[in-house]
Formats: C-alpha cells, structure tokens, sequence
C-alpha cells in the first residue's frame, strides 16, 4: 500500500501562536468597527448640514460619536494597537481609513 499523500516538507509549517491569532483577530474586528464608526460620523454630519435634526439630537449625536471613539480608543489600548494598525493598506486604492481629521 503506498501513501499518495505529498511529504512533509521541513520549514513549511506554518507556526502559530494563540497570541499573535488574538491580537490579528483583534486588529480585523476593531478595523471594520472603527470603519463603520467613521461612516456612521460622516452620515450624522450630512444630517446636521442638511438641517434634518433638531438641536436636541444633534446633541446626543454628539455625545454617542465621542463615546464610541472614546471606547475604540480604550479597545485599541486594551490590545496594544495603534491607529496605523487599524488602517489597512490596499496597494494602489491607498489606506482602507481616511484620516482627516
């Protein structure tokens, strides 16, 4: 009986760590959060300009925007990333997060 499995080859393994699949884990879930964070600020912004809110809401709109940027920030800390870690490059389309701010 042969074995028509291709051998193993040594330096191939791909070696893994339950830190470093935490921290990436991590990283890929506060970036798509910090994405829709940012879009939903930029929606609220559109509102606010247009003059579809009243003053009362764009208050609490206000104070939900900095909380949420607030917890981001203690989220990134909480698992050492930075802003730039969160900020995918995609090659030629440049970085995955504007930052103009």
């Amino acid at each position: 009986m042969t074995d028509d499995r291709a051998p193993r080859r040594p330096g191939r393994r791909i070696e893994v760590d339950e830190e470093s699949v935490r921290q990436s884990l991590a990283g890929l879930v506060l970036t798509i959060v910090e994405l829709l964070r940012q879009l939903m600020e930029r929606q609220a912004l559109r509102r606010v300009e247009q003059g579809g809110i009243s003053d009362e809401q764009i208050e609490e709109l206000g104070l939900t925007l900095m909380a949420l940027e607030r917890n981001m920030v203690e989220l990134r800390e909480h698992f050492g990333l930075t802003e730039d870690d969160l900020n995918l490059d995609l090659g030629p389309l440049g970085p995955l997060l504007p930052r103009d701010r």
